[in-house]
Parts: C-alpha cells; structure tokens; sequence
C-alpha cells in the first residue's frame, strides 16, 4: 500500500520517536517534537507506539489512499477531513481506496501527528525513520514532504473507533509556564538580570521550529565583567565550545532566549542559562508564534517529579487505550 501526497502541507515530515545513542557525533534524537501526541496516535490506530506518522506544522497536508486504512490525528487540534467530510482528533476513523484526508485550519497548538494502520515504512537509517532535515537523513528521502511522493504504508490491521478522552490528553501546568533548571553558567549574569529573566513575560518569536524555539520581548540580560578565555568568541554569551543538551537555554548576545529542541545541534559556543525541564518540552512543541510565556525556576527534585508524573500521565493512556 501506499499513501500519494497531492499536497505536502507547511512543513509535513516522517517521525517517530527518535534515534538516540549518535548524539556524540553530532546528530540529533530527533523524533516526534511532541512524543505523548506521537504514541498515542500510534495506539489509537493499533501500532506500537514508536511506529512511524506524519508531523504536520501549522497546516496539514492532502493525502489519497490506495487502499483501506485506519487513521488517527493527535497534538495540535487541526481538523482531518475525509473526502471533504470532518472527523474527530485523537479518534480512529477508516478510509477507503480512493478516499482523500485533508484538513480545517488549525485551531490551537502547532503540530499535529497523522497515524496510519501499518506505519510508515520508510526505510530505517541509524535505527529511526525519523527525518533530519538539516542532515538530510532518513525520513522521506531526508525531506520534508513534496507533491507527487508516494509513502509506502507497512501491513497492518487497525481498529477503528478508539479515542482517548479529553482528560487524559492533558499536559499538567498552565502553557504559559516553562519550568526551567538553571545551569552551571547562571553565574555570568547578574543577579539583577537573572531576578528579571524568570519575572519577565517572553513571547514565541516566528523564528520557531524543530532546531530550537526562539523568544524575545524580555529585557537583555546583562553579564557579569570577565576577561573572554582563550577559544572563546567575543560575544559576551561566549564560552569554550560545551555539550549541549535537549532542552538546553541559550541567549545569544543576551538578547532572545532560545530553547534547543529536538533536531538541535549538539554543541557549540554560547553559554546556557539552564534546561527545560523534559516534562514540558511537549508543550514548547505546540506552542505557536506570539504566544506569551515565563520562564519558572525549579530544583532538581522538582524536574524528577514533573518528569515522574508526565509518565504515569502517558501510562494512564496507554492503559486506557490498550485495555
């Protein structure tokens, strides 16, 4: 079976949920920017949850079926629409041979994941299907993405009619607060700006995708007075080049927050004001240009906790769904 794309969508790409373990030679996770959405989208049409979907950003695509399937749209809520006709999120529904699903403006969020019964099956590079654009690798032909691709579709039975509620779809904390742990270079800023940096309202800049999500609209922080160490740049926010990781804060000039997300480099020369924590980086993923937010300080055990109670909420749905 395959799927032809009569019309890629904004940004339309292959995930799944990631390939870790080649992060210390420069390539990214990757993977699904909202991962509860892209299991349970799996679930829903009956795939394990780390088969390959579709994410669709701001603007779903136009796809035609050559053969039945069952299908499942999660994450941003963009209305699919089979032969013109709407549908639910976060339910199965079946197409037929022939039948094309498009989609409604979106409504809310950024990102929404297209299961379909089978995965897809493309071919499998350094253990994922994902796509790394930036790299060109894996995925549909490294891309987003185009009029004219055929998506092969692996064998598979799905079952229609399951949905998950709307009060295990939840994501915890209010969308406009980011729980940030500050890092080991909070101390080149000072205790002004670091005291003003968590009190501030920062806004999502358009320049947001799956590298990083920029902000602005803060105040620019100011740095503590050091004399740059050899390797350094001359930017303020420079350091000797460092690791950094998912979720990591940089400020370049410090100027514009940015939020390293899932196809991120793994390291250069800007120094990070701290990590986002991993329980709400789902929701950096829905979130869409404009949208006002703070940045809240927490301790380690306070991560380990959102991070403990953003699995038991996967595990509630999961259960739910393969009760």
């Amino acid at each position: 079976m395959a799927v032809k794309v009569i019309t890629p969508g904004l940004a339309t790409s292959v995930q799944d949920l990631g390939r870790p373990g080649c992060y210390h030679v420069g390539i990214p996770e990757g993977g699904g920017m909202d991962r509860f959405a892209t299991r349970i989208a799996n679930l829903l049409v009956g795939n394990d949850p780390g088969a390959a979907v579709l994410e669709a950003t701001f603007m779903g695509p136009e796809l035609e079926f050559t053969a039945p399937a069952v299908i499942a749209v999660t994450g941003g809520e963009l209305p699919p629409k089979v032969n013109g006709e709407e549908r639910p999120t976060w339910e199965s529904f079946a197409v037929n041979a022939g039948d094309r699903l498009s989609f409604g403006y979106l409504k809310s969020g950024a990102r929404a994941y297209i299961a379909i019964s089978g995965g897809i099956d493309v071919p499998v590079v350094l253990g994922s299907r994902s796509t790394y654009v930036l790299g060109a690798l894996g995925g549909f032909e490294g891309r987003t993405l185009k009029t004219g691709d055929e998506l092969p579709i692996g064998a598979g039975i799905g079952k229609a009619g399951r949905s998950l509620p709307p009060g295990l779809r939840g994501n915890g904390a209010a969308p406009s607060e980011l729980r940030m742990l500050p890092g080991i270079y909070w101390h080149r800023i000072t205790e002004t700006a670091g005291k003003r940096f968590f009190e501030e309202t920062w806004k999502v800049a358009p320049e947001a995708d799956r590298i990083g999500y920029r902000f602005r609209g803060g105040t620019p922080l100011e740095f503590m007075p050091r004399e740059q160490p050899f390797g350094a740049g001359s930017d303020p926010s420079n350091i000797v080049d460092a690791c950094y990781p998912y979720g990591s804060v940089q400020v370049p000039s410090g100027t514009e927050p940015i939020v390293l997300h899932r196809d991120a480099v793994s390291g250069g020369g800007y120094m990070m004001l701290g990590v986002v924590i991993s329980a709400d980086m789902d929701r950096i993923a829905q979130m869409q240009p404009h949208t006002p937010a703070r940045f809240v300080p927490v301790s380690l055990e306070d991560a380990l906790v959102a991070r403990a109670d953003r699995r038991a909420a996967l595990a509630r749905a999961e259960e739910y769904l393969t009760a």
